[in-house]
């Protein structure tokens, strides 16, 4: 596996260089689905590569290195959900048209509908990545799971104002919707055992692509005080700037520890996997912020790409729950094992 993680890794790297931040939304999604990527952890009995979560973050922690549009953690989610839906109808026509390249992405924040009197549903479904370009939204509400046509009657997809500038975040407002029982992928105790099986992905992912964007940022920091010089000497010649680096590399590197290991770790609680994407979500806002210092005055300014990095670093914290959230769940997870 070791030489297939890293013929990913290659590949990933020669298919979005580093010098490329931010890249074209569209032209990346289609060289994602030519290149197979959205069969990364797909199970072999489903077509797919059954390479496992340390594949999985590998790709994306590329991604998160180069900031990229494309929606490739939804849409591995929602696929995630619907090969472990055991109702939904069509199937198998499901996962070979979201492995073909058509997006259906899961909502990464929470959702909430209620069922009206007459059988519709009414409510908002938050945290949907690039809608414009999906023909369906997987919503993942309470209790269910349901695939919502963005053209359907009751649906209305409106963007939200967004800080960061390499991704889209769309509301779906349901008033009067109806689902159509075909598209329910799973109901009650059905939808909290898809909601374990995709879990431990959306953690493994988000923390993935956290890290990548976080050693991209302290590369180009190391960079920028190779080049800038004070008194005539490189900033990265001064002794007090080296520490600060070494500081921030030293903390990536524990947290790329913990992800790896828990990538291949099947004993890792859905809690486990929360607290490793809080320490990484933390992690890439820390070294974000003193990448804006460490670059001085033109760090400061909105223009400045660290502010890319900064926003991108913000919104992960948020995404599949809090960084607090999974703190606090962890403090009482290990609480509980100390008790017993």
């Amino acid at each position: 596996m070791m030489i297939e993680l890293s013929e990913l890794q290659d590949a990933a790297q020669k298919a979005f260089p580093a010098d490329g931040l931010v890249p074209d939304r569209d032209v990346s999604w289609k060289l994602i689905a030519e290149m197979g990527w959205l069969m990364i952890d797909l199970p072999e009995a489903d077509g797919g590569l059954g390479l496992g979560r340390d594949a999985l973050a590998t790709i994306l922690f590329e991604q998160g290195r180069v900031l990229s549009t494309a929606p490739l953690i939804p849409a591995l989610l929602a696929l995630q959900a619907i090969v472990a839906s055991p109702d939904l109808a069509g199937r198998e026509d499901w996962i070979g048209r979201i492995c073909g390249g058509e997006y259906v992405p899961l909502n990464l924040l929470p959702g909430s509908a209620s069922v009206q009197a007459d059988g519709t549903l009414a409510g908002r479904i938050t945290g949907v990545f690039e809608a414009d370009m999906a023909s369906h939204v997987l919503a993942g509400l309470p209790g269910r799971y349901v695939l919502i046509p963005n053209d359907a009657p009751g649906v209305t997809v409106t963007e939200r104002p967004l800080w960061d500038r390499s991704r889209r975040l769309f509301d779906i407002a349901l008033d009067g919707f109806r689902p159509d029982p075909a598209l329910v992928l799973a109901e009650d105790e059905a939808a909290a055992r898809v909601h374990d099986r995709i879990s431990p992905a959306a953690m493994v992912a988000l923390a993935a692509d956290s890290l990548g964007g976080a050693s991209a940022a302290l590369d180009l920091t190391v960079e920028y005080l190779k080049t800038r010089r004070q008194f005539d000497r490189p900033l990265a010649m001064f002794q007090a700037l080296k520490h600060r680096c070494a500081d921030l590399k030293t903390h990536i590197a524990s947290a790329e520890a913990l992800l790896w290991s828990r990538c291949i770790d099947d004993a890792a609680s859905n809690i486990d996997l929360g607290a490793m994407k809080a320490m990484a979500t933390d992690t890439y806002f820390m070294v974000v912020e003193e990448m804006i210092q460490l670059h001085g005055g033109i760090g400061l300014t909105e223009e400045h790409q660290s502010h890319l990095f900064l926003k991108r670093a913000l919104l992960n914290m948020q995404l599949c729950g809090s960084a607090d959230n999974w703190r606090e769940a962890a403090g009482r997870q290990a609480l509980a094992k100390f008790a017993g």
